[in-house]
């Protein structure tokens, strides 16, 4: 995923594979390699490259061990990760204590709402895993039309959609050209629901 990741940034920043490589001091194959998944950077090669292009370190860093399917690739979901952005926080409830067996979470949303009662109650936190791809039913959290939203992910024959597991709560059917960005997986919860 990581070599996808870099690949996209590359291209969308108009740099060719030689000029990264002069700019990185990087071997042109190495980065071949990288952007071809056949190998994984190092860290420090990795800051190098995310210099080269201008972009953020951390964001690439939560996408390191992971591995886009077939089908998440059919589906564009590497499109909808970004690489060059953070998340906002307007405000910090606190510190909540992570559980050990959540320990690849990056941080806790509080849920606002009722969208996917009574999976996940109004009220607690969902653990997140950062630029995490996402399965068919799994609980994400989007950025969609300029609102944070905690969905399932579920992919139909011919769309995606993402889906609230409270009934009261409509579809949002994602059509070709929308604008959406995965923040990361919910993989459990501060009430010892986990994924």
């Amino acid at each position: 995923m990581i070599g996808d990741m870099i690949s996209r940034a590359r291209k969308e920043k108009n740099v060719v594979k030689s000029e990264l490589s002069r700019r990185t001091n990087i071997n042109i194959g190495h980065i071949a390699h990288i952007e071809n998944e056949e190998r994984n950077p190092s860290h420090r090669a990795l800051k190098s490259i995310c210099r080269a292009l201008e972009i953020p370190y951390q964001p690439l860093m939560y996408t390191y061990d992971k591995v886009f399917t077939e089908e998440q690739k059919s589906n564009k979901m590497p499109e909808h990760i970004s690489y060059d952005k953070v998340l906002a926080v307007s405000s910090l409830d606190s510190f909540i204590e992570c559980p050990a067996d959540l320990g690849s979470a990056s941080l806790a949303f509080k849920v606002e709402d009722k969208s996917m009662e009574p999976r996940l109650e109004k009220g607690v936190y969902a653990f997140v895993e950062f630029n995490t791809p996402l399965e068919n039913k799994d609980i994400g959290v989007f950025e969609y039309n300029g609102k944070i939203l905690i969905r399932r992910y579920v992919i139909r024959k011919n769309s995606l959609v993402l889906r609230a597991d409270n009934k009261d709560f409509s579809d949002i059917p994602l059509e070709e050209n929308d604008q959406y960005n995965i923040i990361g997986k919910v993989i459990g919860t501060n009430t010892g629901l986990i994924f």
